[in-house]
């Protein structure tokens, strides 16, 4: 399967800049993010998409939107592999406002708050990303499956950090990271 890191956001233009969090919830794309969208259509062109499964932070929806247009694939929105909750862009928007936004995309299925109360711990971020790995290696069709998620999701499913707009080739059949880090030593990644 390919997986692929949304857009530049709202909160992760600020946060580059700051390194604090600038108080942000479910963040839109920025520009910058929608051309990534659009670059990220192009690149994908040629490969076998036949589904396409996002997060359902604004960011990953508007992502997977050139995608979806371009194949003519519904998306299919899971929580699994939304992003670890650790910032104010990590609030994400009620299932409602969701539909508004979004009305050609099935939300019937999450909850109305479908993101965490509290902050993720490294394991349970870990082990959300275990579960969806082992439900995608159960699927023939894990091949040919895009997942448009997030930089915590992706580095719990892979251990590779990918910046905003890039993706990689992961086999959920294959092993599990052997360990991941979370913190780089002397340095502050930038995140969602």
């Amino acid at each position: 399967m390919i997986l692929l890191r949304h857009g530049q956001s709202e909160f992760n233009l600020h946060f580059t800049a700051t390194k604090r969090d600038p108080g942000i919830p479910d963040p839109k794309l920025t520009e910058l993010g929608h051309e990534q969208a659009e670059a990220a259509a192009l690149a994908l062109a040629g490969e076998n998409i036949t589904r396409i499964i996002a997060s359902p932070y604004t960011r990953a929806l508007q992502t997977a939107a050139p995608i979806a247009r371009q194949r003519g694939l519904p998306i299919t929105v899971t929580p699994v592999v939304r992003e670890r909750y650790a910032f104010s862009c990590d609030i994400g928007s009620p299932r409602t406002t969701l539909g508004l936004a979004f009305p050609e995309v099935e939300l019937t299925h999450i909850d109305e708050i479908w993101w965490p109360a509290i902050e993720e711990p490294d394991h349970q971020i870990e082990a959300r990303a275990r579960l969806f790995r082992a439900e995608m290696a159960a699927l023939p069709e894990w091949r040919d499956t895009l997942v448009v998620s997030h930089w915590g999701f992706i580095l719990a499913m892979t251990g590779e950090r990918v910046m905003n707009g890039d993706w990689l080739r992961c086999d959920p059949t294959g092993p599990v990271p052997a360990a991941i880090q979370w913190r780089l030593p002397h340095a502050t990644a930038a995140k969602p």
